[in-house]
């Protein structure tokens, strides 16, 4: 805010946005004011308004859900136009407005956009995260005597990172996640355009979520649901653009020409995908193949949480080729190096379970800086030259 004449603030639905803005509005006195879309009232007053709706706000100002009125949007931009002082808006939306092509274009070069995550495990245990870079640097997490095996991730794991779910129990989580669906349904697939069959995106949800953690077969998906694939494919990005689900592309380079291309397929925290697949921690604790589904899309989304509050923030991408080789994870770094990570639910590791980060390692040379396989045992062990095992407590310990 002190550069930048519009903030938007993006994330899913009750991941605290509002709260972190009336945070920041008490300690930082960076707004005079928060005014809430939700509000019934008020949404009608911008919406048949929106010029004189937003030339009557004092700045700074906070306005949430934004997305619910985004004729504003304009109206903003006009101001900000005239007026070029930093700081004058913080902007929230539960949609990924970058997606509203109205909203993109209007706050084009007068926006900064920061995207706020469920709770990372860091956050939630108040440690600070230095996985990432430390990788980067090619160094692994020294952990040692860490509990082992499923059952000890499995109470984070289902409980997932959402604010609301952390000091519920297991069965008033489900009440949770099943309000928490169906209100994204009713109320924020309407302001995303126009979705008439909003009972098949909550099927296509249901069915995604079967497959986290695996690449993206939508003619796979439209024989399974029974529904056109372009249709699909369009509630596919609705659903991401919701922050519901979250595609990471294949990676490949010139050194590694026969790799797939297609996207890996994630529900954006673990919490609710228990919810949706109907599993307890129990299930995904006795179930090796939902466990590995589990632990996998677990491990993406706490690496994306991290990464979004980085200065050098790599991309994330998946790799496998045609003879099956495959890594879970891998990070691009701004300057071309690239670190991996792979996941395993097991207690125990071979060295067979290294064939793709070895491969990822022989082909790149020295732009390779390191591989980890994070696993549920209990130390961190060594696996030959810039590979290691890492327990899953290395994450975030």
């Amino acid at each position: 805010m002190k550069d930048t004449r519009v903030v938007a603030v993006l994330g899913a639905r009750q991941v605290g946005k509002s709260t972190l803005l009336e945070q920041i509005a008490s300690t930082e006195r960076v707004a005079r004011e928060i005014v809430t879309f939700d509000d019934q009232a008020v949404r009608a007053a911008a919406a048949s308004d929106p010029a004189g709706f937003i030339a009557e706000l004092n700045t700074p100002v906070a306005i949430d859900e934004v997305q619910r009125v985004p004729e504003v949007v304009t109206e903003i931009k006009l101001r900000v136009d005239r007026d070029k002082t930093p700081g004058q808006f913080v902007i929230t939306g539960s949609a990924n407005l970058l997606a509203m092509k109205k909203v993109k274009e209007s706050l084009a070069g007068r926006a900064e956009y920061v995207r706020l995550h469920p709770f990372s495990q860091g956050e939630l245990s108040a440690v600070r995260e230095t996985f990432i870079p430390d990788l980067a640097n090619g160094r692994f997490p020294a952990v040692f005597d860490a509990p082992a095996g499923r059952k000890a991730f499995i109470e984070r794991i289902a409980r997932g990172g959402f604010p609301e779910a952390q000091a519920r129990s297991q069965n008033r989580r489900v009440r949770f996640f099943e309000s928490y669906v169906d209100g994204v349904m009713d109320r924020d697939l309407a302001t995303l355009g126009d979705v008439t069959d909003r009972a098949l995106v909550r099927r296509l949800l249901g069915a995604v979520a079967s497959i986290s953690a695996q690449e993206l077969n939508i003619e796979g998906l439209s024989q399974k649901i029974g529904a056109p694939a372009t249709t699909l494919r369009r509630h596919v990005e609705l659903l991401e653009t919701l922050y519901l689900v979250r595609r990471i592309p294949a990676w490949s380079s010139n050194l590694l020409a026969r790799s797939i291309k297609r996207p890996k397929i994630h529900i954006t925290d673990t919490g609710l995908l228990a919810y949706l697949v109907g599993a307890d921690d129990r299930r995904i604790a006795a179930d090796a193949q939902l466990g590995g589904m589990f632990f996998e899309s677990f491990v993406a989304m706490e690496l994306e949480r991290q990464i979004s509050w980085l200065d050098d923030r790599p991309q994330m991408y998946h790799f496998r080729d045609r003879d099956q080789r495959e890594v879970d994870i891998v990070l691009e770094h701004r300057d071309g190096s690239v670190t991996a990570v792979e996941v395993k639910s097991a207690a125990t590791v071979h060295r067979s379970d290294f064939r793709g980060l070895a491969l990822l390692r022989d082909k790149l040379g020295s732009s390779f800086k390191a591989g980890a396989l994070l696993y549920t045992g209990a130390s961190t062990v060594p696996f030959g030259d810039r590979l290691a095992a890492v327990p899953l407590s290395g994450l975030w310990s």
